[in-house]
């Protein structure tokens, strides 16, 4: 009788065995943070054709399915991938290929990195991107003459960290025939003393960029496998890259579909009306990687560069308002076309001007449509009176702008301004959620910056002490959220990404610390020790 107990005991071992479901991933002894309705915390999953299949404690997993591919995360912690739900992530990669200006501390060390740059490159073209005068002793706006009289015939092109302004030598603005005299509607030809500085803000950057060699095929996919390598370094699984053109745009589905680029990218297409006409013709793109469903317009330039379009001069430039990049009339044919598609609308707006003008088109002419998502990217400043028009308009916003732009924003707008400014808190209660977003390469990549810039609301040496306008900082729960299933959200792509829940993409990342419970000083310093998209690890 015992032998055959035991016989008996034997195969039903076997039988729960064989009932167990395969997977392709196990992972257990984990602290998940789900970022579901309810927040909820589990152990383990388990993954099988790049999605979660099952969630839960790490018995209850291991129980039902069984993998030859295990992770004993050890107690580690984990959340869903990251998403930048504003960033240029072609352009960050183009960056990799030009003069890196980003922390230069004057003029001087600008050209000296050019210099460097040029003596082991040796190119026809020379483009660079980083300065930013507010950083320097001398705050104004530099002077080609130093590049002049080292490059006089080799083109130079240098972007302001924030994109909005450019330096150039007179050889490159020989390619536009820019003078004096050049004008063009929604930029600016800085003149001084009746001579070219050689900086163009804003639209009159066309003047030159038009005119300048366009990358080639190559030279894109290399862009876009760096950007890659660097994103995924830092735990970011999806990025919505804010302003592609129609070529980016099929080259980055061919790599997708070859499997050498495996980033799931949000692309807002590039206002122009050739790109309106073709997309709205077209519909909406999507597949597992590729979501092309939005258009990307600009309503003003920059605060750092004073093209920000604001009600009233600017306090340390009076009787100056900024710059309206579109017109109005332009944004308000545009809305209402697009309104008429499935596409959503994402206008860049810094100014407080700017903001209501943009917020009464989009409510103008989405009466009655109240799940369209359609985006005010920056949002930088708005009054007090107009934060109620974003009921119905999405906030995508930079927590790191705050922490980089607190030393001069004051004195560009005053005192009393400067408190309706990077005012998250205001707008997530405004419409419910915010997209968070690091607009790279204006900012760092990391994810954690912005994470860290939006609860503590300080720079990386802890200032100020007590935190910039601490009344609009977001708590944890409220910043992975932007990050993740708001940032998807603002996508229309919160059923399939944004959170770890059965049914969706198995993306997720593994970090050496707890990002909920750390102190916050010291979330900069985390550091991602796998991405995982599909289930795979990259």
């Amino acid at each position: 009788m015992k032998k055959i107990f035991a016989i008996f005991t034997l195969i039903a071992i076997l039988s729960c065995k064989q009932e167990k479901k395969l997977a392709d991933l196990i992972v257990t002894n984990a602290n998940i943070y789900t970022v579901d309705d309810d927040f909820t915390t589990v152990e383990a999953f388990a993954v099988k054709d790049g999605k979660f299949i099952a969630v839960g404690s790490s018995e209850e997993v291991t129980n039902k399915y069984q993998s030859d591919s295990l992770i004993d995360a050890k107690g580690q912690t984990i959340t869903p991938g990251f998403i930048d739900a504003h960033c240029h992530f072609l352009g960050l990669g183009y960056n990799q290929q030009a003069v890196n200006l980003v922390g230069t501390k004057s003029f001087e060390q600008v050209v000296k990195r050019v210099v460097d740059f040029q003596n082991e490159n040796n190119r026809d073209f020379i483009t660079g991107r980083g300065w930013d005068q507010n950083d320097w002793e001398d705050k104004n706006f530099p002077n080609k003459k130093l590049l002049d009289k080292l490059y006089p015939d080799t083109p130079i092109a240098l972007t302001r960290i924030d994109g909005h302004a450019l330096l150039c030598n007179q050889a490159a603005l020989d390619l536009g025939n820019v003078t004096v005299n050049s004008q063009i509607e929604g930029g600016e030809v800085v003149v001084e003393n009746g001579e070219l500085t050689g900086v163009l803000v804003d639209n009159a950057e066309t003047l030159v960029m038009d005119h300048w060699p366009k990358p080639t095929r190559n030279d894109m996919v290399q862009a876009l496998m760096d950007s890659q390598k660097l994103c995924f370094d830092l735990g970011l699984t999806t990025v919505d890259d804010a302003g592609l053109n129609q070529n980016a745009i099929e080259v980055i589905d061919s790599l997708h579909n070859s499997g050498d680029l495996k980033m799931r990218i949000y692309a807002m297409v590039s206002h122009s009306p050739e790109n309106l006409d073709y997309f709205l013709d077209k519909g909406i793109i999507k597949t597992d990687r590729l979501n092309v469903r939005s258009f990307k317009f600009y309503a003003d330039g920059a605060l750092g560069s004073r093209g920000a379009m604001l009600k009233e001069p600017y306090s340390d430039e009076p009787g100056h308002l900024g710059l309206m990049v579109t017109d109005l009339e332009t944004l308000k044919q545009s809305a209402e076309r697009i309104a008429q598609s499935n596409y959503q609308m994402n206008t860049h707006a810094i100014g407080d001007s700017a903001n209501l003008a943009v917020l009464n088109i989009y409510n103008k002419v989405l009466e009655g449509k109240n799940d369209r998502r359609w985006r005010v990217e920056h949002a930088q400043i708005v009054s007090e009176n107009d934060f109620n028009l974003y009921k119905n308009v999405m906030p995508s916003i930079q927590p790191t702008h705050a922490t980089s732009d607190m030393y001069w924003a004051v004195d560009r707008v005053g005192a009393d301004r400067v408190k309706g400014a990077y005012a998250y808190k205001k707008l997530l209660n405004a419409y419910g959620k915010v997209a968070l977003g690091t607009d790279f390469p204006v900012e760092q990549v990391s994810p954690f910056l912005t994470f860290y810039a939006a609860v503590a609301r300080q720079d990386l040496e802890q200032f100020p002490e007590s935190g910039f306008q601490m009344e609009n900082a977001l708590t944890r729960e409220e910043t992975l959220k932007g990050m993740t299933i708001w940032a998807a959200y603002s996508n229309f792509e919160e059923d399939e990404k944004g959170s770890i829940e059965e049914g969706k993409f198995a993306d997720f990342i593994i970090l050496d610390a707890n990002i909920m419970k750390i102190s916050a000083s010291e979330i900069p310093n985390i550091k991602v020790k796998q991405t995982f998209v599909n289930g795979e690890a990259q």
